[in-house]
């Protein structure tokens, strides 16, 4: 199976999604603790696209913004799809994938949808944010196999 082959993409796009929705288990932890002031999908939603919102019934926006975590867990595990196979195969890869997904969106994301700045959140805040995308990317990657 080569990297551009579509089950293995669809793979790794569904390893992306499976990720995020243990993310969201982990965040139900985090903002019970208050570690997280808000669920970071929900912030992205509520704080920079609500028009997007808007386009949903209120019933089910909850729903909505899930699953739109749930996507854009697959595009970053289909994007990790495509990466060289002697990268993935690396033990560090998912961890390092993870916090480059993190890194992408605090440094280029954010900015562009207004939210806060990095500066502007608390150090638990942030670590329980890296810590989760350390796990998103240990769910990507999986375990190395063995040739």
């Amino acid at each position: 199976m080569t990297r551009n082959d579509p089950l293995h993409i669809g793979t790794y796009a569904l390893r992306g999604a499976i990720a995020a929705m243990a993310m969201t288990g982990m965040r139900v932890v985090t903002v019970g603790l208050n570690l997280l002031p808000k669920d970071p999908p929900e912030e992205i939603f509520e704080d920079a696209l609500p028009q997007f919102l808007e386009l949903v019934p209120r019933e089910y926006r909850d729903e909505a913004i899930e699953l739109a975590h749930w996507g854009y867990g697959a595009v970053g595990g289909a994007t990790f799809a495509l990466l060289p196979a002697a990268l993935r195969r690396h033990p560090w890869s998912g961890p390092v994938y993870g916090i480059g997904t993190w890194s992408f969106f605090e440094g280029v994301l954010a900015p562009m949808l207004g939210l806060r700045k990095p500066s502007e959140r608390s150090t638990s805040e942030r670590a329980a944010i890296i810590v989760d995308h350390v796990f998103y990317g240990l769910i990507v990657a999986g375990r190395p196999r063995r040739r």
